[in-house]
């Protein structure tokens, strides 16, 4: 008779003919096999910003932010929030603000901006952002909101803000 299955990193403690336990949490939770896959591509990608270095990914974000903030604010109506559009775009205002920008335009509906860029091949998100608290209490209804990351380049915030008053000619 073999003696019952001792497993280890598994949702099962033990297993036999007689009784079954389970491992507790969090180990009952994680059943099959680990996803080896995406923990190697997790340690590429880290690999790859590591190389990079998070300074100059933070440097590289930041220059995107005030050069999309600079672009965007010359657009006739516009209002991005959480930027004080009578003040010049420095690094001291954009000092705690991430390359994420919510924006409305004017009276245009956020969706209505977001599926316009959309067909325009521009992505954003638009709606709450999980914030609906935070929108009630501002009396909005929603944004657009435009983030930029290490990959993104000056051209694409160019070809989002000519989508931007292209849409704003249609309104």
């Amino acid at each position: 008779k073999l003696p019952p299955y001792q497993g280890g990193g598994e949702m099962i403690e033990n297993v036999s003919f007689e009784k079954t336990t389970v491992e507790r949490p969090p180990l009952k939770f994680e059943a099959g096999t680990p996803d080896y896959i995406a923990t190697t591509g997790l340690a590429k990608a880290l690999d790859y910003v590591t190389a990079l270095g998070m300074d100059n990914i933070t440097r590289h974000e930041k220059e995107l932010t005030a050069y999309a903030v600079g672009k965007m604010m010359a657009i006739d109506g516009m209002k991005i929030f959480g930027i004080d559009g009578s003040k010049p775009v420095t690094e001291n205002v954009l000092r705690n603000h991430d390359a994420v920008i919510s924006f409305q335009l004017r009276d245009i509906h956020h969706m209505d901006m977001g599926t316009l860029l959309d067909r325009l091949g521009i992505a954003i998100r638009t709606g709450h952002h999980c914030a609906q608290p935070l929108m009630n209490r501002l009396n909005v209804l929603g944004t657009s909101r435009a983030s930029f990351a290490l990959y993104n380049t000056t051209e694409e915030i160019d070809a989002l803000v000519a989508g931007i008053e292209r849409i704003s000619k249609m309104f």
